[in-house]
């Protein structure tokens, strides 16, 4: 992001290294509220173009720009999250959070598959896998932000609080209602190694179309979801049951001539992405529990794969 102009300001902005270098910090808070990396850009787009709409005397009013810019950002992400629901109802068929690869094959969807700057990148960690970032989507706007600000930032409640705009008691119960989520959804954490041999003996099933192995990979009670937002054929309602996943997987694969599917990390995780021409057309992540998949997410949205399009080939 380029840094802004700055009209009416004669003189250099002494706070400009301490805003720009936000601009990562934002990046990661606004994707861990919305689950969409194109809304977290313009989240912090809209963040910024408010500092700058500013007076220099208002500007040097504020004690911490830092702590200013967070405040408005999450603002702006509760808004955004009170409005998703009635959005997502007129979404077609299910709807998965954004994908992100590994920070080694991130191009941020830039022409010709120029690297993004590291600024832009999200953090790979525990509060970005799809299993998580699902569980968020269950939450009421005031529990993701008061449990992601404070849980996964650690930000104070009475900082929470002057966010989403209730008291520091009330903050305090969302984020621990947000956590009786969390318990309820996890399954025991898998190794990554492990949850890696899962994906990959998985992917070697498909490509030999070997119905029996797939359906030994995944768990009793597997559910495969498809996002496709209406723009390319996908199947609008989760596949329950390893038979069914296995007979649609293998389906694909007849279907769509040319398809080359690859291991590649999909937020933090072991995960897959299935190319067609070398293009990538599906980010698959997967949920393992022990020795079995119990999760299937594929995003075949061709608005939420930028920053795979101009991914390197095996």
């Amino acid at each position: 992001m380029t840094t802004p102009s700055e009209p009416g300001h004669a003189e250099p902005d002494p706070n400009l290294d301490a805003i720009v270098s936000e601009r990562r910090h934002l990046i990661n808070l606004a994707y861990r509220l919305l689950g969409s990396l194109a809304d977290a850009e313009d989240v912090v787009q809209e963040t910024y173009a408010r500092w700058y709409t500013m007076s220099r005397q208002g500007q040097e009013a504020i004690e911490s720009p830092g702590a200013w810019l967070t405040k408005v950002a999450g603002r702006i992400c509760l808004d955004l999250l009170g409005s998703a629901r009635a959005r997502r109802e007129r979404y077609v068929g299910e709807w998965i959070p954004e994908p992100l690869p590994d920070r080694t094959e991130w191009t941020g969807g830039r022409p010709g598959g120029a690297t993004a700057d590291p600024a832009d990148r999200v953090t790979l960690d525990e509060s970005i896998n799809m299993a998580f970032l699902v569980v968020l989507e269950s939450m009421t706007p005031a529990e993701r932000v008061a449990f992601i600000l404070h849980d996964v930032f650690r930000y104070s409640f009475a900082e929470v609080a002057d966010v989403v705009g209730r008291s520091p008691a009330a903050c305090r119960q969302l984020a621990s209602s947000a956590r009786r989520r969390i318990r309820a959804a996890q399954a025991p954490t898998t190794p990554a190694a492990k949850q890696a041999g899962v994906v990959r003996d998985f992917k070697q099933a498909w490509e030999a179309k070997d119905i029996d192995a797939l359906i030994g990979l995944l768990d009793p009670h597997a559910t495969a979801i498809t996002d496709s937002g209406g723009l390319v054929n996908a199947v609008l309602r989760p596949i329950e049951g390893p038979r069914q996943i296995a007979r649609y997987a293998i389906e694909i694969t007849g279907r769509i001539p040319g398809l080359t599917i690859l291991e590649r990390t999909v937020n933090g995780l072991p995960g897959l992405v299935a190319q067609q021409n070398g293009v990538t057309v599906t980010v698959m992540a997967f949920d393992v529990a022990g020795d079995r998949i119990t999760h299937i997410w594929a995003v075949r949205n061709p608005d939420k794969l930028r920053p795979w399009t101009q991914q390197p080939q095996q």
